[in-house]
């Protein structure tokens, strides 16, 4: 079976904005606040920071649940891991997620500038270069016959689907327009020339746009 590689659980607004300009060790999303967008997965039953019992069911529940099923690997791009930029003035900063990051997996941050591996929990970062091609071909590798998740953020999954390497996206829409940003598209049906699409309505409000290559 094929490796594919997905993008999943990625959410934007109605205006298609994934994320906020000017992000800061304080505003991983810059001027956006995550938990506008994020509200749909973060009331789940399964949203991995939940501290309390209880949460939804149903439908976002399971985009939710599913979010590691089948995959061996991950790409983000270098902002996704953090804000810095330039050369890595500061090893010590192991991205925004603690000790035990969520992904279980090799994790292949995108960056023009060599930083070594490392290890935390059970998931290991490499800082790799080159073309989105060459990047997918080692996180294949590493996966070990499973999926690659793309995990973003908006510039990556987009360069990503540029260079037409995209097997399947979940994009959940988020209801509202925040204004500006870093856009994912314009419309979503921008991406029906390669791509079949469904949308699955939620009672939370949220749409999920379930693509798949053709």
């Amino acid at each position: 079976m094929a490796q594919l590689l997905r993008v999943q659980n990625f959410t934007v607004s109605r205006d298609g904005i994934g994320a906020g300009a000017d992000q800061s060790l304080d505003r991983p999303f810059g001027h956006v606040d995550p938990a506008q967008l994020f509200t749909w997965a973060s009331a789940t039953a399964s949203w991995p920071g939940r501290t309390e019992p209880g949460g939804s069911r149903g439908l976002d529940d399971c985009f939710t649940r599913d979010f590691a099923c089948g995959i061996g690997a991950e790409i983000m791009g270098r902002n996704k891991f953090g804000p810095q930029r330039g050369p890595w003035q500061d090893h010590q900063w192991h991205g925004w997620w603690g000790d035990e990051p969520p992904f279980h997996t090799p994790v292949f941050v995108m960056t023009h500038h060599p930083r070594p591996s490392f290890t935390l929990g059970d998931t290991t970062f490499h800082f790799v270069g080159g073309e989105p091609a060459a990047v997918l071909e080692r996180a294949r590798e590493a996966a070990e016959g499973r999926d690659v998740r793309l995990g973003g953020g908006v510039a990556t999954v987009r360069e990503f689907l540029d260079a037409d390497l995209v097997d399947t996206l979940h994009v959940a829409v988020a209801p509202l327009d925040l204004g500006s940003g870093l856009r994912l598209w314009e419309s979503p049906e921008q991406l029906l020339d390669r791509f079949h699409l469904e949308v699955v309505p939620s009672p939370s409000g949220v749409a999920h746009h379930l693509f798949w290559r053709k």
